[in-house]
């Protein structure tokens, strides 16, 4: 079953603040999975040296990507510093909004969903791979919108034989 828990874009603060905790426990909880999900899949599908194509789907049946990207974009700012990220990785991962979420102490929340039980190399090319997947995935147009679209042109088709009709008279 695919968890839609929304994303929650604020710090835990804010969420006691306004009274959201219950929202931002969730989202943080299901941060926290998705990230599990992704190390699950990194060692379910590494084999011979490769990262199989199976991979991000398994991961994608669990979650929504935006919450994968989430989890991606924190992973990737958190590791900054690590030359093993490719540098699109980190050029994508500043386009994503990621809330800052420092506790009363100062240290960062954020550090929960780190995708860190697998090589920070594995995860880049899972990050690649997903976020091609996805890109690939918006560009196609769903079969339902394809089957609409021929039957509009179906439709267009059959009137102007009608249109001629109606012309001639």
């Amino acid at each position: 079953m695919k968890d839609t828990t929304p994303i929650y874009f604020h710090s835990a603060t804010y969420a006691h603040e306004h009274g959201e905790l219950n929202q931002y426990r969730a989202s943080h909880k299901a941060n926290i999975a998705c990230k599990e999900a992704i190390e699950q899949a990194i060692a379910d599908n590494y084999r011979d040296n490769r990262l199989g194509p199976a991979c991000v789907q398994q991961v994608l049946q669990q979650f929504d990507p935006d919450r994968i990207f989430y989890v991606l974009a924190n992973t990737v700012r958190q590791k900054d510093y690590d030359g093993r990220i490719s540098h699109d990785n980190k050029t994508w991962a500043q386009t994503i909004p990621v809330c800052e979420d420092k506790d009363g102490f100062g240290y960062d929340r954020n550090v929960y969903f780190v995708v860190d039980r697998s090589h920070t190399g594995l995860m880049d090319l899972f990050l690649t791979q997903a976020r091609r997947e996805c890109a690939l995935a918006q560009e196609k147009p769903s079969v339902r919108d394809s089957l609409n679209k021929s039957a509009g042109q179906q439709a267009a088709h059959s009137d102007k034989p009608k249109m001629k009709k109606e012309q001639a008279r």
